[in-house]
């Protein structure tokens, strides 16, 4: 996927065999910057990556709700997609 910022984030899934019993990780890729900052990348478990998706659909869902208030305000309102990068997650 690559972002209206200009990031590339990959998800995919992480396998890695052991004895015994396997273990299985959902990675996030966050790829470099525009300016060449580089990336990060996380190893979540499915119990994480389920909880990081409910945060973002919450967080989404207030977001299309301030969008929507302020289009009710003032139509001519526009927004840009990115604010300032500041490097740091929210």
């Amino acid at each position: 996927m690559l972002t209206s910022c200009a990031r590339r984030i990959t998800v995919k899934c992480l396998r890695l065999p052991t004895a015994g019993r396997p273990i299985s990780r959902v990675t996030l890729d966050l790829g470099p910057e525009d300016d060449g900052v580089p990336g990060t990348w996380t190893a979540l478990t499915p119990r994480e990556a389920r909880e990081l998706a409910r945060r973002l659909l919450d967080q989404a869902a207030a977001a299309d709700r301030d969008a929507a208030a302020v289009r009710a305000e003032d139509p001519g309102t526009t927004s840009s997609p990115c604010g300032p990068s500041t490097g740091h997650a929210a």
